[in-house]
């Protein structure tokens, strides 16, 4: 009996397990929405700019939401704020019927999804704060994130057939069940951090690795209210956290352009049906996936090993990582041919999630304790990216059409995928040149 005991799961691996599945149902969202909405909108004709309009609404209602998220997990909780969250997008997309031809409905509807969802990852990274000890950081952070490419990539393949023979309403109706029964598992599975001042009642080993002094008792939400300050001017005028701020900007417009677009510049750039792509259009995201879990234990063997420290992992994997992900990016429009288009943009974004072990991560390195303010103003920038990024692609593509342009023509999405290529290398050495992994926020 004492065996098993020792043996048993520790609550930590299932917290980060069910974060996971929580960031793959979100994307399995986002990537569902860009294809139903792309074909519903194509079959009736609404243009290049009005389609960027109704993809970039999501980020005006998840920006909003970024730092209001960070300051509610911290101090309500960030479990309890995940839970909200999740039931009301999840209940937002059940009851929001498509129609592209209904733009203000579907611009509340969608707006709504944005704000719920801005809570998510303000509140993730505020629990991973708490749970996750500093030599499992960058594996437990970049496991969770690996789940965004993980539904993405299950998005691409599934969605598009369920689309072809169920219709495009029933997308929406997966996509709320699957939020529905999360919000379920979460609520009945997870929990606060055991209390240090108890540590028989831990629930297995490695809970004692928390990042919190023992002598410390893991402040409650009342406490915090009370005691703690929120060093804002610190933060707005730091240039590690700025070095963050930038990165997430980056990584973020690639990721939403590529997203938000790819669907249509197969369609439209290439003349070439999603349904017809069978499983070769799931790549780039699960090509993320693979990359990103890689990166975290990559990162963690290099420090854990003493081979480089943690400030010199976290430089090495974000510089190479991004400025690899931008030749690829550059090379997306060369090449007129589907397979080699899969690989660059599998190339691009599986490196972009292989270097989030470098930025990603930096959060909770230099200021742990507020792990999940940083993340909201540092996602804040990066769903700005979304919000100009999305909306500049329609706005470049509607005006090549209005130059009497061919949409499958080269030049007319040369500048959709060198926008982020060139953002990549700037932000690839603004990281190497003013990122740090010392503490500075106690």
């Amino acid at each position: 009996m004492e065996l098993l005991k020792k043996m048993r799961f520790p609550k930590r691996y299932s917290i980060i397990l069910l974060t996971f599945i929580c960031t793959s149902v979100c994307y399995l969202e986002g990537i569902g929405f860009s294809i139903v909405y792309t074909a519903a909108a194509d079959s009736i004709g609404v243009n290049q700019s009005s389609k960027g309009l109704i993809l970039s609404v999501f980020y005006y209602g998840y920006v909003m939401s970024q730092v209001h998220g960070g300051l509610a997990a911290q101090y309500v909780g960030g479990r309890r704020v995940l839970l909200f969250s999740f039931l009301l997008w999840s209940l937002t997309c059940a009851f929001a019927p498509l129609d592209a031809g209904k733009v203000n409905m579907m611009v509340v509807a969608r707006f709504l999804v944005g704000v719920a969802q801005g809570f998510i990852f303000p509140s993730i990274h505020t629990i991973l704060a708490q749970w996750v000890p500093p030599h499992e950081r960058s594996r437990s952070i970049s496991l969770t994130t690996s789940g965004m490419y993980l539904g993405a990539a299950g998005g691409m393949l599934v969605l598009p057939s369920l689309v072809k023979y169920k219709g495009p309403q029933s997308v929406f109706m997966v996509e709320s069940s699957l939020g529905i029964m999360w919000s379920f598992l979460w609520f009945r599975f997870s929990s606060d951090p055991v209390r240090s001042e108890h540590p028989k009642a831990a629930a297995g080993f490695g809970e004692h690795n928390l990042p919190v002094s023992r002598e410390k008792k893991i402040p409650s939400a009342g406490n915090l209210r009370r005691f703690t300050k929120i060093p804002w001017k610190k933060i707005i005028f730091s240039l590690p956290i700025w070095a963050i701020v930038v990165n997430n900007f980056t990584f973020h417009y690639a990721l939403y352009v590529l997203m938000n677009w790819l669907p249509t510049y197969f369609e439209l750039g290439l003349q070439l049906s999603l349904q017809d792509m069978g499983s070769s259009k799931m790549i780039p995201y699960f090509n993320m996936f693979i990359f990103s879990n890689t990166g975290g234990i990559l990162a963690d063997h290099l420090i854990t090993r003493r081979l480089l420290s943690v400030t010199k992992t976290r430089k090495l994997l974000n510089t190479i990582d991004f400025v690899i992900a931008a030749l690829a990016l550059m090379a997306i429009p060369l090449f007129r041919n589907p397979s080699w288009t899969i690989i660059c943009s599998s190339i691009s974004l599986g490196f972009l999630a292989l270097g989030r072990a470098g930025f990603a991560v930096n959060h909770m390195d230099v200021a742990p304790r507020y792990a999940g303010i940083v993340m909201g103003v540092s996602n804040t920038a990066g769903t700005l990216a979304g919000i100009v990024g999305v909306g500049l692609t329609g706005r470049i593509l509607e005006a090549a059409k209005s130059a009497d342009m061919d949409l499958t023509s080269i030049e007319c999405w040369k500048n959709v995928f060198l926008i982020p290529a060139y953002l990549c290398i700037f932000s690839s050495f603004f990281f190497l040149l003013f990122a740090t992994c010392e503490k500075i926020f106690e």
